[in-house]
């Protein structure tokens, strides 16, 4: 593959692309020492360092208990964090905090499907740390948008095979207080022995050669809370948004939107992050308009908010991957433009 990245007059930074494809996440943390303290520091700032401490310990038990299959390279990269002094690997490897806006549809360029994706977390310097590692499975090379010690993948693109994100579902509602019913969900969680579904994605870019496959995956296999998944294929067809409790799904045929309140399915749940709503009626209306000025010309108010910190638009059939870091002011990095 040929990377490629934008070096107009433009002050912002570019991001960084890294070749995992034989280190994987720990060449991604090594390879970048920068960011990957950078983004310890985000989160011991955003949840305190008591909170890390203990966190780190129950995550670490809950993935060792259910041997997780990605616990020694989350392990490793713990290693790789005390030795720089910092902590918290373990638990930010199972936060799931974040909002999201994704849609799948037919690229109106005539090239199979495509991907449009902004995330949204509160978490300051997410967009200007924010890497590309190239990375390897069994079915193949995919381009992983990432952040140094993340083991799991929230956004990414297989050039030749599909493009995937995940979104986070509301928060079920079980009582009229909030923090009660966080605490009964924490509990269901440590209750189940399935993978994560950061993990599950990252197992559906390893192992999946086709979008059919990935679709299969990510519907049928048992996760340890509920998800929503968007997937584009090399072809106009291969567009879907796949709604997830943990044991069922609910596929919605492309061109589909998401953001993180339920469309297909009546679960009772607390909204998460900035006007879901008005986002998934933004990005229904300007799909097919998205992008003929500028790559990210449809990443305006509501789908832009306070806590917008990543950008990306994923074309799988051509392996065109544009990225964007945003901060709470505006964009933090160059667009960055990968082409296979």
């Amino acid at each position: 593959m040929d990377l490629r990245v934008e070096t107009a007059a433009d002050p912002l930074p570019p991001i960084p692309v890294i070749g995992a494809e034989s280190g994987g996440v720990a060449a991604v943390a090594e390879a970048c020492p920068r960011e990957f303290r950078a983004v310890l520091d985000a989160g011991r700032g955003h949840y305190g360092a008591a909170a890390i401490a203990i966190g780190d310990r129950l995550s670490r038990r809950w993935l060792g208990r259910n041997q997780n299959p990605y616990l020694p390279e989350i392990d490793a990269l713990a290693g790789l964090a005390a030795r720089a002094g910092g902590a918290g690997v373990h638990l930010l490897n199972m936060s799931y905090e974040w909002t999201c806006t994704t849609s799948a549809a037919p690229d109106p360029a005539g090239d199979g499907a495509r991907l449009l994706r902004t995330l949204d977390w509160p978490l300051h310097g997410l967009g200007r740390n924010v890497v590309v590692a190239r990375m390897k499975g069994a079915a193949g090379t995919y381009d992983n948008v990432t952040w140094p010690g993340f083991s799991g993948i929230a956004t990414a693109s297989a050039p030749g095979r599909f493009a995937a994100a995940i979104n986070q579902p509301p928060m079920r509602k079980w009582t009229s207080s909030c923090w009660f019913d966080w605490g009964v969900n924490r509990m269901r969680l440590w209750r189940r022995r399935a993978l994560p579904p950061v993990h599950l994605l990252r197992h559906v870019f390893d192992t999946c050669r086709t979008f059919d496959e990935a679709k299969r995956a990510l519907s049928e296999t048992p996760i340890a809370m509920p998800a929503f998944f968007t997937l584009a294929g090399t072809r106009a067809d291969e567009a879907c948004v796949i709604e997830r409790t943990e044991d069922a799904a609910t596929l919605r045929k492309g061109p589909a939107s998401i953001a993180n309140h339920w469309i297909a399915r009546d679960e009772p749940g607390r909204y998460r992050g900035f006007d879901s709503p008005g986002r998934y009626a933004q990005m229904e209306a300007g799909r097919e308009r998205a992008g003929t000025a500028a790559p990210f010309d449809w990443v305006t108010p509501p789908i832009l908010n306070a806590t917008t910190r990543l950008a990306v638009v994923a074309h799988p059939a051509s392996g065109r991957l544009c990225v964007q870091g945003w901060e709470h002011d505006g964009p933090a990095t160059a667009v960055h433009e990968g082409t296979a």
